[in-house]
């Protein structure tokens, strides 16, 4: 796994009312900080990547439908310099990722309807100065196809 990525299994307790599920608690290893939460979706097939921060640090969980999650670290001073992660995240695998700053990450939405992310990053989002530098999902140097893997 990339350097500083963390995953947790998250625990989904169910009963005849619906259901209740912990994403992020301060007292869990990957907890930095609180910046906002905010909730993303993308529809069936739309990959929407590539994107890194330089300050601040993600805790992406998918609530609703499923995401094929990838990470590729560009940190040349890394360990796991070049290396690329994936993850399937959703309603048949509740994971919460901790995406370190200057990893680039981007999700692709797998399942037949939207998926909908939750995510907790560490610092709130700044209008006139963002923390996010994006890079086309195809037309750049990352080793990674997001096209789907028959076999």
């Amino acid at each position: 796994m990339i350097e500083g990525v963390m995953v947790k299994k998250l625990r989904v307790v169910p009963d005849e009312r619906g259901r209740l599920m912990e994403i992020l608690r301060n007292d869990d290893e990957m907890f930095e900080s609180f910046g906002q939460v905010y909730m993303t979706t993308a529809y069936p097939g739309v990959v929407k990547g590539w994107h890194y921060h330089k300050r601040q640090h993600d805790n992406m969980a998918v609530v609703k439908g499923m995401m094929k999650v990838v990470l590729f670290d560009g940190r040349k001073e890394s360990g796991t310099y070049g290396e690329v992660d994936e993850f399937f995240a959703g309603d048949y695998n509740p994971i919460l990722i901790h995406i370190p700053p200057y990893v680039y990450h981007g999700f692709k939405c797998i399942s037949e309807e939207e998926a909908i992310v939750v995510n907790t990053p560490t610092e709130a989002y700044r209008y006139e100065e963002p923390d996010e530098y994006r890079v086309h999902p195809y037309e750049n140097d990352i080793p990674y196809d997001w096209g789907r893997k028959d076999g």
